[in-house]
């Protein structure tokens, strides 16, 4: 976005997507407004774009719309993500180690394409991405 952006009108016809994919998703305005402890017209004057929802509002909305709608709210290249429960801190540092070691490994004079990543060494990287991700 730039300066010039009006970002109250961007913002009115985001939350405008916001509430649809909601419903589309099988919440209804009702819910919604029940679920986050928002007056029924509050939410519909944000789910038309007649109203700009306060940070309080989109407080409100978390667990009752999806992280992966309400994050449309954000500027571009920002996400709302749950931090995961209990950790197991051992099993990432694992996963890391793994990482650097291949990394490691790939960036070798001796290795696939020399100090450059090649293909086969980018597949494995971007697997052990995934698991790291998913520890």
């Amino acid at each position: 976005m730039f300066p010039k952006d009006n970002i109250p009108e961007r913002q009115k016809r985001v939350q405008m997507t916001v509430f649809r994919e909601a419903c589309h998703r099988g919440n209804t305005l009702k819910a919604i407004a029940i679920d986050s402890g928002n007056g029924y017209t509050t939410v519909q004057a944000w789910s038309k774009g007649e109203a700009v929802m306060s940070i309080g509002g989109l407080f409100s909305l978390v667990d009752i719309i999806p992280d992966d709608l309400l994050s449309m709210l954000l500027p571009d290249g920002r996400q709302i993500v749950r931090v995961p429960e209990n950790l197991d801190h051992d099993e990432i540092e694992e996963a890391c180690r793994d990482f650097l070691a291949a990394k490691g490994h790939a960036h070798h004079p001796a290795s696939e394409c020399g100090r450059e990543i090649g293909p086969g060494e980018k597949d494995v990287l971007d697997r052990k991405v995934v698991a790291l991700r998913a520890a």
